[in-house]
């Protein structure tokens, strides 16, 4: 089987994404560190043409993206179509509002999911969703993200697992992994780490203390597609040299 591209989320680089300008550095940047492939997420408002001209001048794939889940209920035509102009296969998005997260709201969001689904696949889409750790509490005695995975149709709903917020939850990402394989063609990567003050901390790829041989050897076998590289904080780093420690470490294990 062949092994998974790394990728760069770009939410972690956010804050240098606010401009079309900030867009092409940005990209540029990520190339120059030697990333093939992006998802889109966490961008100023930006015409989605001048966008599609950018991504195809980087050199960069734009494999996925974070979508609000409004969009896609009231804006589903343009999801579509930005994402056809993009050659974006992958949309996703990175979590649910509150009101959700209850004992029938994983009913609730697979009722509203089926019709949007179908629209998507249709065009060749599909749709994936991310978790937080929230998604670990349980109802009736079961996750909730449990419950979406053991109740969704994987060719309705795919899985985006995120292996520090797996951890945060109390979880094991690689039975995660392992139990939506199949079904799961992005993961996102991201490490934790302790300081010696019993802080939780976000870390690049291989500085924590999270499992990535065995993490890496799941996804393979799962059938992911896309190891895609996030870190929400990067403290006192820079984050392009956070991306850029993490790509080396993951090159170094083989996966770059």
């Amino acid at each position: 089987m062949a092994k998974p591209i790394v990728g760069a989320q770009l939410f972690t680089l956010r804050n240098f994404t606010k401009t079309l300008p900030d867009i092409v550095e940005t990209f540029r940047k990520v190339k120059e560190i030697g990333y093939s492939a992006v998802q889109l997420s966490g961008f100023g408002p930006v015409d989605p043409r001048e966008l599609a001209k950018a991504i195809a001048d980087s050199g960069l794939n734009a494999v996925a993206t974070h979508v609000a889940w409004p969009r896609f209920q009231k804006e589903l035509d343009a999801v579509i179509e930005e994402h056809k102009m993009w050659n974006c296969p992958h949309p996703a998005i990175g979590g649910l509002p509150g009101e959700y997260f209850c004992e029938d709201g994983v009913k609730r969001f697979l009722d509203e999911l089926a019709p949007i689904a179908e629209r998507l696949g249709k065009d060749g889409l599909d749709f994936s969703y991310h978790n937080h750790n929230h998604e670990l509490a349980r109802y009736a005695g079961k996750t909730w993200l449990g419950q979406l995975y053991d109740t969704a149709d994987p060719a309705v709903l795919k899985a985006e697992i995120d292996t520090y917020w797996i951890v945060a939850g109390g979880g094991d990402p690689v039975a995660w992994i392992r139990q939506c394989a199949g079904r799961e063609p992005l993961l996102h990567l991201k490490d934790m780490c302790i300081t010696p003050d019993r802080e939780q901390r976000m870390a690049e790829i291989g500085e924590g203390n999270l499992n990535w041989p065995a993490i890496l050897a799941e996804a393979e076998a799962g059938g992911v597609d896309y190891l895609l590289v996030e870190q929400d904080r990067c403290y006192e780093r820079d984050p392009f040299d956070s991306m850029a420690i993490s790509y080396r470490n993951l090159k170094a294990m083989g996966y770059a």
